[in-house]
């Protein structure tokens, strides 16, 4: 062992649904070992001190900051990145209507918003505007403005239809 590295932990977690067995430093963070020991990149690594919301992941079903959390502290608990959010090959509900809104810009926040609106979903199935403002909050974006978003938030639960975005034009004409 190089001298000054710490001993590596071996962990089981349960990630996107697969037991998975991994050694780590007690300092490797839960983003670290989802992204560069497991190689599931979707979870995004942005400021690294949980001010952007990019690296939400689920443990156990609740939107956690991967960046803050240390990956032993997950030992035996379901992980559930954006790469396990859809079951199979259909996507899941706020997948399909974050696509169908156009709550996609550049991509990167865009696993930790879907992450947190699926858990908010799960708690809450008929969430009003200003719930879902809360219940992603924790969430940066700074391409969409937010309303494409918490539109696609209520599309995926049922209380609004695709269609009913705004009807304003997008080029040219009055703002």
């Amino acid at each position: 062992m190089p001298a000054g590295r710490p001993p590596k932990t071996v962990l089981t977690l349960k990630v996107n649904g697969d037991s998975v067995e991994l050694a780590v430093e007690p300092r490797t963070t839960l983003l670290e070992a989802l992204r560069y020991t497991l190689r599931l990149t979707g979870s995004k690594q942005g400021c690294d001190k949980g001010d952007c919301g990019a690296c939400t992941v689920l443990i156990d079903g609740t939107p956690t900051l991967a960046c803050l959390t240390l990956a032993v502290e997950c030992q035996g608990r379901a992980v559930t990145t954006i790469e396990g959010l859809a079951r199979g090959p259909h996507v899941h509900p706020v997948q399909d209507a974050f696509d169908l809104c156009g709550a996609l810009q550049c991509g990167f926040c865009q696993p930790g918003m879907m992450l947190s609106a699926a858990a908010l979903l799960e708690a809450n199935a008929r969430p009003t505007r200003l719930q879902i403002r809360e219940a992603l909050s924790g969430n940066l974006c700074r391409c969409t403005g937010y309303k494409q978003i918490f539109d696609a938030v209520e599309v995926a639960s049922g209380q609004r239809e695709v269609a009913e975005r705004d009807p304003r034009p997008t080029t040219g004409g009055e703002s």
